[in-house]
């Protein structure tokens, strides 16, 4: 049994562009100005991105800022540190809405 994402899609991402190549080149384009160097580095971005890619469960996104991170200068230490930087906003942001939870308990509770 095969796996649902396909590791031979990550270097095909340009194909996306066959079904609108207007909107893909104003995506592509958008994307290589957003990891450009500017306030932030191309390594700092790439940390960030790592990170977010993590949140957000991307394996394509995981494994192209992992290779990114490493290709801009970063290490396994500042790599993992972002991914626990991650993890500890997604794990607050899980708890925080807790509260809404709770606060439903007391008025079912009433």
């Amino acid at each position: 049994m095969g796996s649902y994402y396909q590791a031979d899609h990550l270097p095909r991402f340009g194909e996306i562009s066959e079904g609108s190549p207007e909107l893909a080149k104003k995506f592509f384009d958008y994307y290589q100005a957003v990891f450009a160097d500017g306030a932030l580095s191309k390594r700092e971005k790439a940390l960030i991105a790592l990170a977010v890619a993590h949140t957000v469960q991307c394996p394509y996104c995981i494994e192209a800022y992992t290779k990114g991170s490493l290709e801009n200068g970063s290490d396994l230490e500042e790599m993992t540190e972002a991914i626990h930087v991650a993890t500890a906003i997604r794990g607050g942001a899980s708890l925080i809405h807790g509260l809404q939870m709770m606060d439903e308990a007391a008025k079912v509770s009433m």
